[in-house]
């Protein structure tokens, strides 16, 4: 059975460190669109991080709890706030993943929001964002 979990891959020639690297630095993918504020860090095992955009309509707490050089990090939402949605809190206990793998010369991300389903309210808006950042993400891989 396939899941119905947001998932977008991308393609980079850059080696699979370059491209670890550049997603633990979440401040520089994860911003440029909505005016959002990060703080925190997400470098080891039980570091947290906050994420806020949109002057306030998306707020949501990460804690890294994987975490395998060059190959995956996993963030698990542990605050919700999303005003736009009727059930604010949709995004509480997902996760946030991010598999490298090679596949030939090439290294491919493979990003998945484990949780993010077309059953809830906030996929549509939130599969568009995610989209928009995973663009930025894939800009700095290329």
């Amino acid at each position: 059975m396939s899941t119905q979990d947001f998932t977008k891959t991308i393609v980079t020639g850059k080696a699979a460190g370059e491209v670890f690297g550049i997603i633990k630095n979440v401040r520089g993918w994860w911003s440029g669109l909505y005016a959002e504020e990060i703080t925190g860090d997400s470098e080891r095992i039980g570091d947290e991080f906050s994420f806020s955009a949109g002057g306030g309509m998306h707020y949501s707490r990460q804690r890294l709890v994987e975490l395998e050089p060059d190959k995956k990090i996993v963030w698990v939402v542990t605050d919700s706030n999303l005003t736009f949605l009727k059930k604010t809190d949709e995004w509480l206990n997902t996760k946030i993943s991010f598999e490298i793998t090679k596949d030939g010369d090439k290294t491919l991300l493979t990003f998945t929001h484990i949780g993010l389903v077309p059953k809830i309210e906030c996929y549509g808006g939130c599969s568009s964002a995610w989209t928009q950042y995973l663009d930025n993400l894939a800009e700095q891989l290329k």
